[in-house]
């Protein structure tokens, strides 16, 4: 489990194929990659290894919204420069809501 405060390191796509080939093709094991690249755990190395075995990609997910049509990923703004860019910022969540639940449209006094 991560601890508070913890930072991943994010490895490249050509980096983890660097260490699937050690593994594939030199007959190198786990922990000799992960020490000989300098990688802290040999279980990623592993999972590397399983990745390209079963045909998935190496592209990290972490921190990332899946759903491609939101505008909005990661953390919420809390600090704007000026009270227009906040208003702004705001009709923009409030319009993707809108499109999102129309049912839950107002409409009426309430509307536009």
């Amino acid at each position: 489990m991560a601890k508070k405060g913890q930072t991943f390191k994010r490895y490249s796509e050509e980096f983890k194929l660097r260490a699937v080939n050690m593994y594939q093709e030199e007959g190198m094991g786990y922990e000799a990659i992960a020490k000989e690249l300098g990688i802290p755990s040999k279980t990623q190395v592993r999972q590397w290894v399983r990745k390209k075995n079963s045909g998935e990609s190496f592209v990290d997910q972490r921190g990332r919204n899946r759903s491609s049509d939101t505008p909005f990923v990661g953390r919420p703004r809390t600090k704007f420069t000026t009270v227009e860019e906040e208003r702004d910022y705001l009709k923009a969540q409030v319009e993707y809501l809108k499109k999102r639940n129309p049912s839950l449209h107002l409409g009426g006094r309430y509307g536009k």
